[in-house]
């Protein structure tokens, strides 16, 4: 008999991520707030959404909207009160919603009073809530180590003769979490929040938080999972609350130790090995590479097979630093419709919890802006100026940020046909798309066949059936450059996925076990019931038939549950 799984609460649940401040402006003032979420909690109960993780909300000069905390404890007046979240949780909560904050405890503002204190004196308590290096003799900088952002990642403050580090902008000073102090002072805040009825936090690149800045470590550093069980055992103990963590270093071994059954860390990552797998490995995504199905579906299964007895995966195409989904993936201008479905069904029918970015639902597509005017993003503007002074024209370096900068994912949310999309009825903080007209929520919810409907058909399959939660997955045509094929199997049912990521007709011979007979889940061209020896499927096509199965013998159980590793030569290529 087939083990039955140890469940979570939010195993069956889809994530919607907001980024608030392009959500809905409900006072005018062309910002996103919060009360502007709240009006819209039906649009998201409508869809089927159980979580929502909010980009953060916290007190905040916005250098780098809202990722530079200057008080934890505090909301930004821009996008409302405490009041207004606490409304916002108990909305929530009566719609069964779980909301989680973003945990951004790297570093701080330069405004926050920890570092306004701190570089004020040497002498300061909170001097060493921070990291500070004299210059070298020479007074050059400490060591060659970069910001994220573009340059070095050492500020030199004249007040105390020392250089500060941040892994981003300079207005980001990093935390020392070797200081037992600032750990509790993190795990007081956090359970100020949990207290407060949140149903968990997504931890912002949580792997950097253990550096060892002289040996050149800015992330994985040797203490990271011994400060993520205390942090564990100082405030999720005890708590059935949801915990992501923000990994671009993780690999599916490491994955293993965040988010293991029994480490007592977190509950999955955010791992982003797909997405680096389409970037330049020296001039990353301002350098993209020709997309490659046959290497995205290796990343994929990667995955799929390295958690699938342990630990947990999260499911997303884009969030607030990613470019639209359909953009990058897809086909955005000639098969819109079908290729963000594609897209949707590809990443739903996987196992592991997904999550939405806002506007996704409806298709929204990348950015088409013409000048560097037009961006706010601190990392683009950076980059702009570094890639210019380096030779590249304008146009050359807007052309690749029009591709995926992060400023492709934070225009307004596109709600109805009203100037700037009905996201403001002031100027919004950045350019709303001007597709609008025609790409909106207030279209996609009348329109049976739109994306919309499709995601929620696709959210609602995820609540109903447990094969598409726990089954066990199986690759097949790996090789194959245009299909994306899979399976999912569990307690005598059998999901068969097929997705073709092409503007191309293709015609795909099946093996003997893959020629079935059951019931079509969800299709975006006609729905396909029975598999014969070939199937055809046309551009952006993609289709999930839930077929019965004979039951395994005891003796092949544990193969069928995935609690061994896969074997390759059963794949079809």
């Amino acid at each position: 008999m087939t083990a039955k799984p140890a469940t979570e609460w939010w195993h069956a649940k889809t994530a919607y991520q907001i980024y608030p401040r392009s959500f809905f402006d409900s006072n005018g003032d062309g910002i996103g707030d919060i009360p502007g979420i709240t009006s819209r909690l039906d649009y998201l109960h409508s869809l089927g959404i159980g979580l929502i993780w909010l980009s953060p909300i916290y007190k905040s000069p916005m250098d780098d909207n809202g990722y530079d905390i200057s008080d934890y404890q505090d909301i930004a007046p821009e996008f409302g009160t405490l009041a207004d979240f606490d409304e916002l949780l108990a909305e929530a909560r009566k719609r069964e919603i779980g909301i989680i904050l973003d945990l951004v405890v790297n570093h701080t503002s330069d405004e926050h009073p920890w570092f306004l204190d701190a570089r004020a004196s040497k002498d300061s308590p909170y001097r060493d809530f921070y990291i500070w290096r004299s210059p070298n003799e020479d007074g050059t900088l400490p060591n060659d180590l970069l910001s994220v952002f573009g340059g070095p990642a050492w500020t030199f403050e004249a007040a105390t003769g020392q250089y500060f580090f941040h892994q981003f902008s300079h207005r980001q000073p990093d935390l020392n979490w070797h200081n037992p102090s600032v750990r509790q002072e993190i795990y007081k805040m956090m359970n100020w929040w949990l207290d407060r009825g949140i149903a968990g936090f997504r931890m912002d690149v949580i792997d950097r938080i253990a550096k060892d800045v002289d040996r050149g470590i800015t992330a994985d550093g040797p203490c990271l999972h011994d400060y993520l069980q205390e942090m564990h055992r100082e405030t999720l103990s005890g708590r059935d609350v949801l915990t992501v963590g923000e990994a671009w270093s993780a690999t599916p071994g490491s994955a293993l130790l965040y988010s293991g059954s029994q480490r007592g860390e977190l509950s999955m990552v955010f791992q982003f090995e797909h997405v680096l797998q389409q970037w330049d490995k020296v001039y990353g995504k301002w350098r993209p590479k020709p997309f490659d199905l046959v290497g995205l579906k290796a990343v994929l299964s990667k995955w799929q097979y390295a958690l699938s007895d342990d630990g947990w995966n999260s499911l997303f195409w884009g969030n607030h630093d990613l470019p639209r989904a359909v953009s990058t993936y897809g086909d955005a201008t000639g098969y819109h419709r079908e290729s963000a479905t594609m897209l949707a069904t590809a990443l739903h029918f996987l196992k592991g919890t997904p999550f939405i970015y806002q506007g996704e639902e409806i298709g929204m597509t990348n950015a088409t802006f013409t000048s560097i005017d037009q961006y706010r993003d601190i990392e683009t503007l950076n980059m702009h100026r570094l890639h210019v002074e380096a030779g590249l024209s304008s146009e050359e370096f807007i052309a690749v940020a029009n591709r995926n900068a992060r400023d492709n994912a934070r225009t307004p949310m596109q709600w109805s046909t009203a100037p700037h999309g009905g996201f403001t009825t002031g100027i919004p903080w950045i350019q709303t798309n001007p597709n609008f007209s025609r790409i909106n929520a207030a279209q996609s919810m009348g329109d049976d066949r739109s994306i919309w409907n499709y995601y929620r058909r696709l959210v609602a399959l995820r609540a109903n059936h447990p094969a598409i939660v726990y089954g066990t997955y199986q690759s097949h045509f790996d090789q194959h450059p245009q299909i994306f094929a899979y399976t999912r199997t569990f307690e005598g049912q059998q999901v068969i996925v097929f997705a073709n990521f092409s503007v191309e007709t293709v015609t795909l011979p099946l093996p003997d076990e893959l020629q079935v007979e059951g019931r079509c889940l969800i299709a975006n061209y006609q729905p396909v019931s029975r598999l014969k020896e070939t199937i055809e499927l046309k551009p952006y096509e993609t289709l999930a038939i839930l077929h019965a199965i004979q039951q395994p013998k005891e003796s092949t159980a544990e193969g069928l549950t995935g609690t061994t590793a896969p074997d390759t030569k059963s794949r079809t290529t």
